[in-house]
């Protein structure tokens, strides 16, 4: 019986690579890697491979979500496979979900950990894990549909005081990711019409290639952030509920946010 070991690549480039993971994908029979799910802005795939020293095979969104049983579930009921995510494995639903059928099909399963956007957003601008609420994805748009239930979960975390996380659509296949000015007029577009906005006064955070050299952090309200280049991607927002006294200072001086937040 084979095995199948999902593995973290971190968040930018293929220097996040954990050395557990390296020893791991080295070992493998076969290697996977999917894209789709997450984008890392700085990889380089020719690298990694030489990293590893062996070829890596791209998964289509279809090879995971409609069909592994051909492919890399195939692979896996006999040899060591491995594959590659962007981001902490299993954060995404889509890899549980692989899990799960490799697990029904007698497949022993491994996790290596590594680097999250879930903690690394936070951290890098100064905001306290502990006092966020329920995370939330914003949807590209489709036949001019906007969905409302992103933009309510933003609204209840806010009434309770906790900041959230707001994932940003990519649609990898087409090289299109949303920015964070995009994802602010989705909310937007919801809050105009309530006769108690919750974002008008709320502070907001602009997150741009977490886990790069540079990385991008820019904090305001909402006429600061609506028209602020944070140029490629990946981006995320965070829009803040009640923030303790550290955390304003902490967006002051590592986010640029107005100075009058320290007087809330």
């Amino acid at each position: 019986m084979g095995k199948l070991v999902f593995v973290g690549l971190g968040l930018w480039d293929e220097y996040d690579l954990t050395i557990r993971g390296l020893e791991e994908a080295r070992k493998a029979d076969k290697i996977y890697a999917e894209f789709y799910t997450s984008v890392m802005g700085g990889l380089n795939l020719k690298n990694l491979e030489e990293l590893i020293g062996k070829k890596i095979f791209i998964l289509s969104r279809k090879d995971i979500e409609e069909d592994p049983h051909e492919s890399i579930l195939l692979d896996a009921s006999e040899r060591n496979i491995v594959l590659l995510v962007a981001g902490d494995p299993l954060i995404s639903t889509t890899h549980v979900d692989l899990r799960l059928r490799a697990v029904e099909k007698g497949i022993d399963t491994r996790i290596i950990h590594a680097p999250s956007i879930l903690s690394a957003a936070p951290s890098v601008c100064g905001l306290a894990n502990y006092k966020f609420g329920r995370s939330v994805s914003i949807p590209f748009p489709e036949d001019n549909y906007f969905p409302e239930s992103p933009y309510l979960v933003v609204r209840k975390n806010r009434f309770r005081g906790l900041h959230t996380l707001v994932f940003l659509d990519i649609k990898a296949d087409m090289s299109r990711y949303m920015t964070v000015n995009e994802g602010l007029e989705f909310l937007i577009h919801f809050d105009r019409k309530k006769s108690r906005p919750v974002l008008k006064d709320a502070i907001l955070v602009g997150v741009a290639r977490v886990g790069s050299p540079e990385p991008l952090v820019y904090a305001g309200y909402v006429e600061d952030l609506i028209s602020f280049n944070f140029g490629p991607p990946p981006h995320i927002l965070i829009v803040t509920g009640k923030l303790h006294f550290k955390e304003a200072e902490a967006l002051v001086k590592l986010a640029g946010a107005p100075k009058k937040i320290l007087e809330r």
